[in-house]
């Protein structure tokens, strides 16, 4: 038999060590990689800041409401204004109570008594008025326990949906829907020759002068002040008209809008 030297068995020997050696070596080196990529995932996400993955933003609430929640908000704001034999509608414009409402509604009474939203009823005086752009502010002598003026202002554009709230007919707190059908109108009624309208498609009738035009928003775009009666007979044809509240405010014309209500 042939006898291998054992120099060469040691070296065959050591060259197996070596090559086991070597494979831990590797199978080693791998498995810290993947340790050290399973951290850096679940620490970092993966991005260059490696801050931890942080929980989604809260969605932004959309700044339209439902005709629902408009009425919800702006409801408490609209009262209810007897003048002599004249019905109309108003809504609350300052923390003092301060009303806005239609020149006519109360021009030609002096006994101009308010109902307010939680049933707080009261007399009112006339604070000013503008004729010329039929828009009055009223001061009422009592308040009701909470006072909630609404929000006015809001940019006005063509086919923008809008809502009016009113007394139409006698039917406190309605609530109709529509869109803006126009702007820069004019309409003449009696004595009356107004421009710079929005014309609006919403529903209103005679008790609805004064009230709150509103964008979807709630926010308060215009006085509801007239309506087109082509029969004369004081029936809603369709096409409706509000003063822009920067014009019912006295942005149109300097000093004649009501004081301190200016935006």
């Amino acid at each position: 038999m042939e006898r291998v030297p054992q120099e060469a068995v040691a070296a065959e020997a050591q060259g197996a060590g070596a090559g086991r050696v070597r494979r831990f070596a590797v199978a080693g080196g791998v498995l810290v990689v993947v340790a050290v990529l399973a951290y850096w995932l679940g620490s970092s996400g993966g991005n260059d800041e490696g801050a931890a993955p942080r929980p989604s933003p809260t969605p932004t609430p959309s700044a339209t409401l439902t005709t629902a929640e408009v009425f919800e908000r702006v409801g408490p704001s609209v009262v209810v204004i007897q003048a002599g034999k004249s019905l109309g509608t108003g809504v609350i414009a300052a923390e003092d109570g301060t009303i806005l409402t239609a020149h006519h509604v109360v021009k030609s009474s002096k006994d101009v008594t308010v109902i307010f939203a939680d049933g707080t009823k009261t007399k009112a005086v006339v604070a000013s008025s503008n004729p010329k752009h039929d828009v009055a502010a009223l001061r009422p002598a009592k308040l009701p326990e909470i006072v909630v003026p609404a929000t006015l202002g809001g940019a006005v554009a063509v086919g923008a949906p809008v809502v009016a709230i009113g007394n139409p007919l006698g039917l406190t707190y309605s609530v109709s829907t529509g869109v803006v059908s126009g702007l820069n109108r004019n309409t003449e009624e009696g004595d009356r020759d107004l421009g710079g309208l929005i014309q609006f498609d919403a529903s209103v009738n005679p008790g609805s002068s004064g009230g709150p035009l509103l964008d979807a928003r709630g926010l308060v775009i215009g006085i509801v002040v007239s309506i087109a009666d082509p029969g004369g007979d004081e029936a809603f044809a369709g096409i409706a008209f509000a003063v822009p509240i920067g014009v019912a405010l006295g942005g149109g014309d300097e000093g004649d809008g009501p004081p301190g209500l200016r935006i």
